[in-house]
């Protein structure tokens, strides 16, 4: 898959990942825009807005603990191991959209969470926030100073996390070749970050079982899924005995 630009890949000293939903679909978490995504069953903003939230924090809630329960119970794919196991000897950074983190979990160290965890817990008033795997006793759960706990997520019509957001963007300005990952980059400000990679001269790679706005872009489209097409990457590394 990766043959025609194994070269310039042995040769890269910084190599950035944009990973999204797709990514994670082969460890049993639905997507938001594919086939079976979850914005074709459900009204994102019915279910992630703050004013939804507002609206109804018990619905809101009560789905996302159903995604929280199947995302704790999931485990990193292939796809998320190759990329851990890269990270090990060269220079890697992850710049994820998802909120699950299992690119941590696969022992990748460097992650920019995009659009935050659905694992950590923030209120909604004051400064309280902490990584939470229990389950809720009650929905919407409350914290300490009286106001509503709410997923530590980026909402549609909220702002990234600029100190993640600022990281992301140099990282992506300074990289000698870049992979986007299962993701269509349909959301903004994401999708700006092959641009600052192209502006570097960057390699662009797109590892993805479907064309995207983006593939035309790309010198390597890989119509594959991650699990399947990263693992290669590794084999690469490994014949050039950087691994």
């Amino acid at each position: 898959m990766f043959e025609s630009i194994s070269d310039q890949l042995v040769e890269a000293r910084k190599i950035i990942f944009v990973t999204g939903a797709g990514i994670s679909q082969e460890s049993g978490i639905p997507t938001f825009r594919g086939t079976d995504g979850l914005w074709r069953k459900y009204d994102p903003m019915q279910l992630a807005t703050i004013d939804a939230f507002y609206q109804n924090p018990k619905l809101v809630w009560e789905w996302y603990e159903e995604r929280r329960k199947n995302i704790l119970a999931a485990k990193p794919n292939p796809g998320h191991q190759a990329i851990a196991d890269l990270s090990r000897s060269k220079e890697v950074h992850v710049l994820t959209q998802n909120i699950d983190g299992l690119h941590q979990r696969a022992g990748s160290k460097s992650v920019y969470e995009l659009h935050g965890s659905i694992v950590t817990i923030k209120c909604t008033v004051c400064d309280f926030k902490e990584k939470i795997t229990a389950s809720f006793n009650q929905f919407p759960p409350i914290c300490k100073c009286g106001n509503i706990l709410r997923p530590d997520v980026v909402w549609f019509g909220e702002p990234l996390p600029q100190d993640v957001w600022k990281q992301a963007m140099i990282h992506a300005s300074s990289c000698d070749a870049m992979f986007v990952v299962g993701t269509s980059l349909a959301v903004s400000p994401a999708n700006l970050l092959p641009v600052y990679a192209k502006q570097n001269s960057a390699m662009m790679v797109e590892v993805n079982p479907e064309s995207t706005q983006m593939s035309e872009a790309m010198d390597l489209s890989v119509k594959s899924t991650a699990a399947k097409a990263l693992p290669e990457l590794v084999s690469i590394f490994q014949k050039a005995e950087i691994l």
